[in-house]
């Protein structure tokens, strides 16, 4: 006879499937696919509105604060002024310190990568000095033509980057309607979902989105921070375009910030050499343990901590469905998604 003590009492995933439920699944999925569709067709103004919503969750923080102080309206013009007096000192002086020194790294970087003393030629030096028969004339090619190409690629879209200012204004305004009128749009969006759900629903995304948003953006600034005074310590050329770089990358969730130390200690090997690459990587490698194993577990807690496997399949749906902006939101919208259907084996 069985004792009842011992028989499971937890469902497995397929028990808890009815026929209704597949039904919706299905559904859920034509809709899907059906807004992806109309994704893709609107791509630019979504692109548009979701910049928007981003810099209005961020310049919500500091009204909430002030309207401790201040009233709403008081608070909301202060950060309005502010925020716009930021923006523009960021797009006049800190904009055109990047490009230029853009320009200047890719000049020296193509000079010295075509020159006969490149980083690849020494290293064919020592090789055969050591008797190794390893030719790397067809890697050096190799390397020479991405290398070429990316910066071409660089330098010619900065001045579609620099024409593009109306959308950005476009943003701004967008953002800063939304500042004023969040709430209003928030509780209407909420209308739309069942009563019985809303709690959840809005709770989902305080806690997937906006809290994975906002620990994001905060650790990549902080990384940043981290990683101009090392390179400024080592004295390697550009530190703020190269810990701006590292930065950038590393808001990519789960592989950004390696990939963002590989491309900076690739282009530090390149122009300064091996001994000052290497400490580059070791630092920058001790940097990223601390984030990751420090700071960032304090950061996120408050998020949904995603399986690495369902990181890095998000990241490729996201970006094979929205290119760079899937990149970005794949993960928080992968949280929501999580925490809506309560699926506790894709939570790590």
């Amino acid at each position: 006879m069985n004792n009842p003590q011992h028989q499971p009492n937890e469902k497995t995933f397929w028990s808890k499937f009815s026929t209704n439920t597949l039904v919706r699944f299905l559904l859920f999925a034509a809709c899907g696919w059906v807004l992806v569709k109309v994704f893709w067709y609107f791509k630019d103004v979504v692109f548009i509105f979701t910049f928007a919503t981003i810099l209005a969750l961020i310049l919500n923080y500091p009204v909430r604060y002030l309207e401790r102080f201040l009233k709403r309206g008081l608070a909301l013009g202060t950060v309005i002024v502010i925020s716009l007096l930021t923006i523009i000192f960021l797009f006049v002086f800190v904009g055109n310190v990047l490009i230029t020194q853009l320009q200047q790294l890719a000049g020296l970087l193509l000079q010295i990568i075509s020159s006969t003393n490149n980083p690849i030629n020494q290293l064919q030096s020592v090789l055969a000095t050591r008797n190794i028969p390893i030719n790397l004339e067809a890697v050096e090619t190799q390397i020479r033509n991405w290398f070429v190409y990316g910066v071409n690629m660089i330098l010619g879209f900065l001045p579609n980057f620099l024409e593009s200012y109306v959308g950005f204004i476009i943003i701004i305004v967008i953002a800063f309607f939304m500042l004023t009128d969040g709430e209003q749009i928030w509780q209407l969006i909420l209308k739309m979902i069942p009563h019985n759900q809303r709690d959840r629903f809005a709770k989902s995304i305080q806690k997937n989105f906006i809290g994975f948003l906002r620990g994001q953006l905060l650790i990549s600034f902080i990384l940043s921070i981290a990683t101009f005074l090392v390179f400024a310590l080592l004295r390697v050329p550009f530190p703020f375009l190269l810990a701006i770089t590292v930065g950038l990358f590393d808001l990519i969730p789960g592989i950004g910030a390696t990939l963002g130390v590989t491309l900076v200690s690739l282009i530090i090997l390149v122009q300064s050499g091996w001994i000052v690459a290497i400490k580059v990587l070791i630092a920058c490698i001790v940097l990223q343990q601390i984030q990751d194993n420090f700071i960032a577990p304090r950061v996120m807690q408050s998020t949904v901590h995603l399986n690495p496997i369902v990181v890095f399949f998000a990241l490729l749906i996201g970006t094979k469905i929205a290119g760079l902006l899937g990149v970005f939101l794949s993960i928080p919208i992968a949280g929501v998604i999580v925490s809506l259907l309560d699926i506790e084996e894709l939570a790590n």
